[in-house]
Formats: C-alpha cells, sequence, structure tokens
C-alpha cells in the first residue's frame, strides 16, 4: 500500500515539476547526457532515441501528454490508495481496472508512438494490480471468516 501512495505522489510532483520546468531544461539534459558520453557513442540507438524525445518533449504535445497523463495518473491513484487504506472492498476492483485501463493505454501508445519508458510504467501499473487484487482476496477471506 505504501509504495502505491509513494508511486502516486512521485507522478503528482514529476507532474508539477515538469508543468513549471521550461522545455529548454529538458533539451539541455538530454545535451548534456549525450555529450557527457554517459550513454556512450551519440549515434547509438539509445542517444539518438533520447535525443528525439527530448526534442519532442520540448516541442510541445509530448509534454502536454506527460504533465496530464502523470497529474490524472497520480489523482487517481491516491484517491485509490484513500480509499484502498479505508479497506473499502468495493475500490479494490475499481482500482484495478482503472489501472488495467491506464497499463492498456500506455501499451497502445508506446507501440503508436515509439516510447521506451511507457511500457515500464505499463509493467508498473500491471504489478500494482496484481497486489491490489492479492490485498483484496485477503481482506474477502478475513471479512468472510469474521461473518461466520
Amino acid at each position: 500500500m505504501v509504495l502505491k501512495g509513494l508511486d502516486g505522489g512521485v507522478q503528482l510532483v514529476l507532474g508539477i515539476v515538469l508543468a513549471f520546468l521550461p522545455p529548454t531544461a529538458i533539451t539541455g539534459l538530454a545535451n548534456l547526457v549525450l555529450t557527457r558520453d554517459l550513454l556512450g557513442d551519440p549515434n547509438n540507438a539509445l542517444s539518438t532515441h533520447l535525443s528525439s524525445a527530448a526534442h519532442n518533449f520540448a516541442d510541445g504535445t509530448s509534454r502536454w501528454f506527460a504533465i496530464g497523463y502523470l497529474l490524472l495518473h497520480a489523482v487517481v491513484k491516491l484517491g485509490l490508495v484513500a480509499a484502498l487504506l479505508r479497506e473499502t472492498l468495493p475500490a479494490f476492483p475499481i482500482a484495478a481496472v482503472v489501472l488495467s485501463a491506464f497499463a492498456g493505454y500506455e501499451v497502445y501508445r508506446a507501440v503508436r508512438v515509439g516510447s521506451i519508458a511507457l511500457p515500464i510504467f505499463a509493467a508498473l501499473d500491471a504489478a500494482v494490480v496484481f497486489l491490489i487484487l492479492r490485498e483484496y482476496r485477503q481482506l474477502r477471506q478475513k471479512s468472510a471468516k469474521r461473518a461466520s
């Protein structure tokens, strides 16, 4: 539960930081990483992808998608964590469905735009869904034992 809340909090902070961070800071950071040879050859696939992603981010649409996505995902996740902490049983399946929808969209968008990061986020969401469903089963069993 702490992991889910921490993840939501980090996403909220990142969304806010990205909203106020000038796009030139992102491209500057990418150029710094590339020029310091931190990724090896500046013409390899990872370096090319980082440079392209930074420039696409600075151009606008990817930036606003990332900000909106992070903020929406964070608010939903934090709201669900609050409901889950109160052990509101109906919140568990809702949380699983909502996060599964996010993961599905992450995979769709990753395929569409060639993102490396989105499949990682989708895998993290899938792990969180697994944890939510496991916790849900445990609470239902505990609730059934109390009732009998």
